[in-house]
């Protein structure tokens, strides 16, 4: 099994080759990519350097061009592609079909993976998405139980990518409003579930409150761990007491599933994180560089070892790590 690790920076990119990634993927500055943060992402000029990099390194560069083309707005994706192809990088990761298409026409020789963001949730849409724009490869969506991943996976006509690690996402994605209808700024198009430039944090009565564009969303106790502000995270009144009724801050952890995902025939495990450090993208990397050795070396024994979950918590939202959809518990 590849593994896919995420870069926001030069910097991320050599910790976390330097950490054992097989595989990166980045995003350029602009809306076209689902992790739209200031700070974070690539120039042409830089993302020309990245691919110079990962080819001295015989590693693999993939571009994120996963958010869908506003109408009348199609040139700039359509940029995005040639920029990505021209520089050179191994795979085009994109959920929206007509994008598929022009890639596919204009870029036939670069891959063109099927983003998260298309929730291809079963085998006649992998099949459809193969068939009409030669996808190599697709990313499931994170909200799958581990035995349907393994039945996608045993007919599945493109390799298939799942998510170990990283921060949650308990929507259906791609198709998500949550974010949309409290700030007005969508996932989907705008690039970022909760635009930093929206995002405010204040001391109230002894707490940390975290607020959306002026939306409280949650209040942290001091000395406790919270997440960054996202609507499906947040902490509302249900009656009367303050729950979190989707889903609590946390991030995934799929160590104890790693064999299972090997005989399954997962081609690849990503890391989530293009937004984290270039200290969190090491130390992720790192960790799971070690766990997959592990497996490879003897993939019948392979234990998850107890320590490796507890190195993930300081780095996880909310200080919480979880199994996810895979094991049907969120908590």
């Amino acid at each position: 099994m590849e593994l896919l690790a995420p870069v926001a920076n030069l910097a991320a990119l050599d910790n976390a080759l330097d950490a054992g990634a097989d595989a990166v993927y980045v995003g350029l500055k602009n809306d076209t990519n689902a992790r739209r943060f200031a700070g974070i992402n690539f120039t042409p000029a830089e993302l020309e350097e990245a691919s110079r990099r990962c080819r001295n390194r015989h590693k693999a560069l993939m571009v994120a061009i996963n958010t869908f083309p506003q109408p009348g707005q199609e040139s700039r994706w359509q940029d995005a592609v040639a920029v990505a192809a021209e520089a050179g990088v191994k795979a085009l990761i994109m959920a929206d079909p007509g994008l598929l298409a022009y890639a596919r026409k204009h870029y036939p020789d670069v891959e063109r993976h099927l983003s998260v963001q298309a929730s291809a949730a079963n085998l006649p849409t992998l099949r459809l998405f193969y068939r009409e724009f030669g996808i190599t490869r697709a990313v499931l969506p994170r909200v799958l139980d581990i035995e349907t991943v393994e039945a996608i996976c045993a007919a599945s006509p493109v390799e298939i990518e799942v998510f170990a690690g990283g921060s949650l996402c308990v929507m259906a994605e791609g198709r998500c409003q949550l974010s949309h209808y409290v700030s007005g700024h969508s996932p989907n198009s705008g690039g970022a579930c909760s635009p930093g430039s929206l995002v405010s944090w204040g001391e109230r009565n002894g707490q940390r409150e975290v607020r959306l564009d002026g939306h409280l969303l949650d209040q942290v106790q001091p000395g406790e761990a919270g997440g960054y502000p996202t609507v499906c995270k947040g902490q509302y009144l249900v009656e009367g007491k303050p729950l979190y009724p989707i889903s609590r801050p946390c991030s995934l952890s799929t160590l104890p599933l790693l064999a299972r995902f090997g005989r399954a025939g997962v081609a690849a495990l990503k890391l989530e994180g293009r937004q984290r450090s270039p200290y969190y993208t090491r130390q992720v990397t790192r960790l799971w560089r070690e766990a997959i050795d592990r497996w490879r070396a003897d993939p019948d024994h392979y234990r998850s070892e107890p320590g490796w979950q507890q190195r993930l918590k300081p780095l996880a939202e909310g200080g919480l790590i979880t199994a996810g959809a895979y094991l049907s518990s969120w908590h």
